[in-house]
């Protein structure tokens, strides 16, 4: 979800560099969401299952973003 906001968000500024930069954004909240996982984990906020679902989701979602920033440089 964070992926298609964030890229709306750039792609509204009618700027390829800016929508770039959106993309780059999304990416990196991506690693955000991850580090702040095993936080939750070591506290026991959450249970490993649950750490797990959400890191591969955010790991797929990085993925989409990095080949559609791939694709957009060609």
């Amino acid at each position: 979800m964070m992926y298609y906001f964030t890229g709306a968000e750039g792609f509204g500024r009618r700027s390829n560099m800016e929508f770039a930069n959106f993309l780059n954004y999304s990416h990196a909240s991506c690693a955000e969401v991850q580090s702040h996982l095993y936080v939750a984990l070591d506290q026991d906020y959450i249970h490993k299952d649950l750490f797990q679902n959400i890191y591969d989701e955010c790991d797929e979602i990085s993925r989409m973003i990095l080949s559609f920033q791939i694709y957009l440089r060609k």
